[in-house]
């Protein structure tokens, strides 16, 4: 055996090996998190120390890396997330993707991160390759060097301790409203803040799994004020990961709205943001009275589809999503008629245009009160697998693998995504005309999404930090002639609102109410676009930690 080959199996390289590569999303996270230097020492000096004392509890060095298999994982998964989003630590939201996101989507999404894996492999394979060998060969590191190494750890624990309680007088909490930074380990020290997140996404993941025994008696006390005799039909179509900027309709140059530009009775509401840019936490809000700076209604109340069915509509949710146990599933199984039409098949080419039947089904039933839900999966990345081959507009839209260099493809196939809502929207509108009835349709995404679009080469969505992309979304709203001549205040308030900026998660659930005529006490009208008065005021964004924080907090508008 060459003296090289012998170093590189000695445990006493493993276990310096071991703390590098520990260390490496410290130091990559105290560069992109744009942190002062005296965090940014913390962020590297107490878990460095941490390290060398977890790795000194047993000479068997092979087999403890596996008993920290934990710790390598996370370090892994947060290369990955920083390749993808440039910054943020693994958040609460991330987390609880892992347990909502379906395995089809998931093997999509990791086809396409050819470059992060090969870093990751390159890390983190050859530590747990090396450490499975030294472990099958019972190989151990001498108790003095142990010893000696476990003393220095115990020292440096303690002196950085200090050192990090010293940050939390230097950076104060609260200074942050000033324009300062504010140190907590838990939000800017890497692993804890990890953990820490794990821990929030238990938590809420418990919330979710008891939500329909805390909302079972719940009631809206929802009473119509339509006349009984009147027919009417409401759709409200979720989108998916469809942000404004790539619309015909708000001046995009490309032709990616066809068929909804020469609508005449179609609404265009601008400077609309959603609350979060996450699936998992804005569609609840889209579909409850829940909002960024009042989330906690999520866990005590029932959804708009409830609240349509109390007030006696006949309700359906329709989703081209597979369902995943989460607060979703739960709102849309409020409905009378429920079905995920992906549920029981394999299948990555998620086709929103296989809704239609549905929907056209559900109207020859003749409710004569009908609400319908949609759930689309619009333009999620890969964004290739969204629309049929015949219906590509612009092109090439290969490859798709996500690198900036792919931008102008990605474009392409994102913006063919676009062209297939559109389509799929002007069915709809024409189905809805059609009935001769009092009729509206609103629409629009649960969050936008990043396209490598600046210097700063974002990627997707779901960052703990929100970007003016993925939170960037249209709203469109479209009235059938017989609702504008039965109801010509809303509509003329709903016209001259449409410039005044939206967020759409706070927004939707009273607008749909009110033009349905629908009172109830969850029904805030300041918030509705049927409101003469509506004013839009201070932007929030639902953090990692479910809190309400002005979305001016990350310099957008």
């Amino acid at each position: 055996m060459s003296d090289k080959l012998r170093f590189t199996l000695s445990p006493q390289f493993l276990f310096f090996y071991t703390i590098i590569v520990l260390l490496v999303p410290n130091v990559t996270l105290s560069i992109t998190e744009g942190m002062p230097l005296a965090a940014a020492v913390a962020n590297v000096l107490l878990p460095a120390c941490l390290y060398t004392l977890l790795m000194s509890l047993s000479g068997k060095t092979g087999r403890q890396v596996w008993i920290l298999f934990p710790l390598v994982f996370f370090a892994a998964f947060q290369m990955v997330l920083i390749y993808l989003y440039g910054s943020g630590v693994i958040g609460v939201g991330m987390f609880l993707n892992l347990v909502t996101t379906n395995p089809d989507e998931a093997l999509e999404l990791l086809d396409n991160l050819v470059p992060a894996l090969v870093i990751v492999f390159v890390l983190y394979l050859p530590l747990l390759f090396i450490a499975g060998m030294q472990w099958a060969r019972h190989t151990r590191l001498e108790a003095t060097r142990r010893r000696s190494w476990r003393r220095a750890a115990l020292l440096g624990l303690a002196a950085s301790a200090v050192y990090t309680a010293a940050l939390y007088v230097a950076y104060p909490k609260g200074e942050e409203k000033k324009g300062r930074f504010e140190y907590r380990v838990e939000d800017d020290m890497y692993p804890f803040n990890v953990f820490y997140n794990l821990g929030l996404a238990v938590r809420e993941s418990y919330n979710s799994a008891h939500y329909q025994e805390r909302v079972a008696h719940f009631k809206f006390g929802a009473v119509a004020t339509h006349p009984a005799d009147s027919a009417e039909v409401y759709v409200l179509v979720v989108g998916e990961t469809a942000r404004s900027r790539n619309f015909q309709l708000y001046g995009y140059k490309r032709p990616t709205n066809p068929l909804l530009s020469r609508e005449q009775g179609l609404i265009v509401y601008t400077g609309v943001r959603t609350q979060s840019n996450t699936t998992h936490r804005s569609v609840p809000m889209l579909l409850t009275a829940a909002t960024a700076d009042d989330h906690d209604r999520l866990y005590h109340e029932k959804g708009i589809l409830a609240a349509f069915g109390e007030a006696g509509f006949h309700t359906a949710f329709f989703s081209n999503q597979l369902p995943n146990h989460s607060y979703i599933d739960f709102l849309g199984e409020e409905a009378h008629d429920v079905r995920f039409i992906k549920k029981g098949k394999s299948a990555k080419l998620f086709y929103d245009v296989e809704l239609l039947p549905y929907v056209k089904s559900e109207l020859a039933r003749g409710y004569r009160k009908l609400f319908i839900v949609l759930h689309m999966y619009g333009s999620h990345f890969n964004y290739r697998d969204r629309y049929a081959r015949s219906r590509a507009l612009f092109l090439p839209d290969t490859p798709t693998e996500a690198e900036p260099a792919n931008r102008p493809q990605l474009l392409n196939a994102y913006d063919n995504t676009i062209v297939e809502t559109d389509y799929i929207l002007a069915r709809l509108i024409d189905m809805l005309r059609s009935e001769h009835c009092a009729a509206a349709l609103l629409y629009t995404s649960d969050h936008g999404e990043n396209i490598f679009d600046d210097k700063r080469k974002l990627f997707l969505h779901a960052s703990p930090k929100p970007s003016e992309y993925d939170t960037d979304v249209p709203l469109l709203l479209w009235t059938s002639p017989a609702y504008d001549r039965q109801n010509p205040a809303i509509v003329g308030n709903l016209r001259r609102n449409r410039h005044k900026g939206v967020e759409s998660n706070a927004s939707v659930f009273p607008t749909m109410l009110s033009m349905a005529g629908i009172k109830t006490k969850a029904r805030v009208d300041s918030l509705s676009l049927t409101n003469p008065a509506y004013r839009l005021g201070v932007r929030y964004y639902l953090n990692d930690h479910n809190h309400g924080v002005p979305l001016s907090a990350w310099g957008i508008k």
